[in-house]
C-alpha cells in the first residue's frame, strides 16, 4: 500500500506499507509527523501557513490518535462526504494514471515497484499536479451545486 501526500506543486511525501502490515492509528500518526517535517523541507516558504488538509473517512483517519495528531500539527481538515471516493484526488486523479504506468509490467520485489513508482511521480510535470487540485475545486463544486446528490435532477 503507497500513502502519497501531495498539493498543487507535486509530491510531499510517499510511505510504502511494508507487506504484510496494516496502517493503524498510531502507524498514521507517526506518518503525518514524517509528512509535516517533509513538507516543511519541501515547501519552505508554506511553513508558518496553515496547512488544509484533505483525506477521506477511513476510520484511521478519523480515530482519536489520528484526530489528536493534526490537532497537534494544527491542520485544517477539509470535510470529506462519506463514501465519495470522486472527492478524493487520489482515488479519481492520481492512482489511476498510475495504475495505468504499471500495467503490463512485472515485478519481482517489492524494491522494483517502488522504484518504478518513484519514477513515475518524478516524471510528472508540476502542471499535472495543479490541474488535479484543479479538479478538486470542480468536484467540490458541483457537490455543493447537487447538495451532495450525485445526479442532476
Amino acid at each position: 500500500m503507497t500513502k502519497v501526500f501531495w498539493d498543487a506543486c507535486g509530491v510531499i511525501h510517499i510511505d510504502y506499507l511494508e507487506k504484510g502490515k496494516t496502517i493503524t492509528g498510531e502507524y498514521y500518526s507517526k506518518l503525518l509527523d514524517r509528512f509535516d517535517v517533509d513538507s516543511k523541507q519541501k515547501r519552505p516558504h508554506l511553513a508558518k501557513k496553515k496547512v488544509l488538509f484533505q483525506q477521506d473517512n477511513a476510520r484511521v483517519h478519523t480515530c482519536l490518535v489520528t484526530m489528536a495528531k493534526i490537532h497537534e500539527l494544527r491542520y485544517e481538515l477539509l470535510p470529506h462526504p462519506e463514501y465519495s471516493p470522486d472527492l478524493t484526488p487520489c482515488d479519481y486523479y492520481l492512482f489511476p494514471n498510475l495504475k495505468t504506468w504499471l500495467s503490463g509490467k512485472r515485478f519481482e520485489s517489492n524494491e522494483e515497484v517502488i522504484t518504478e513508482t518513484s519514477a513515475y511521480f518524478e516524471s510528472l510535470e508540476k502542471t499535472y499536479y495543479l490541474e488535479g487540485i484543479k479538479k478538486l475545486e470542480k468536484r467540490w463544486t458541483k457537490c455543493i451545486e447537487l447538495k451532495g446528490d450525485y445526479v442532476e435532477k
